[in-house]
């Protein structure tokens, strides 16, 4: 498995979302912890955080738990529950891993924010590339 390091260097270059503020908190096998910070830019006209600033991140942190053994991995299916909105300052996304087989994989990605407050289910399916 990756270490902590190895993959912050390695996602560096996913520009799409680190611009949008994602960082890695937490990795272990089968699972990440990844967040970031509610700024203006992920906000609606309404003043709500964007579903797609909330995909976004548990897409990344999928991403992490995903490709943290090694074997490169991509997103090929995602369903999202978006449930409350976020009243906090940072969303928190805790992905795991719930099947990993020999070609493809399962994660189930939980979205909070600081308050605790349950925000979005996302179930993501990936294809392991090698």
């Amino acid at each position: 498995m990756k270490t902590l390091n190895e993959l912050r260097e390695f996602f560096k270059d996913d520009v799409f979302a680190t611009d949008a503020g994602c960082v890695i908190d937490e990795v272990a096998e089968n699972t990440a912890v990844c967040s970031m910070p509610i700024e203006a830019k992920h906000k609606n006209a309404r003043g709500a955080v964007m579903g797609g600033a909330i995909f976004t991140l548990a897409d990344f942190a999928f991403a992490v738990a995903a490709n943290a053994g090694g074997i490169p991995t991509v997103s090929v299916s995602a369903n999202t529950m978006f449930m409350k909105a976020a009243k906090g300052t940072r969303l928190i996304a805790r992905a795991t891993l719930i099947h990993n087989g020999r070609t493809t994989c399962a994660a189930s990605v939980r979205v909070t924010d600081d308050l605790g407050t349950n925000i979005a289910e996302v179930s993501l399916t990936g294809l392991h590339l090698a």
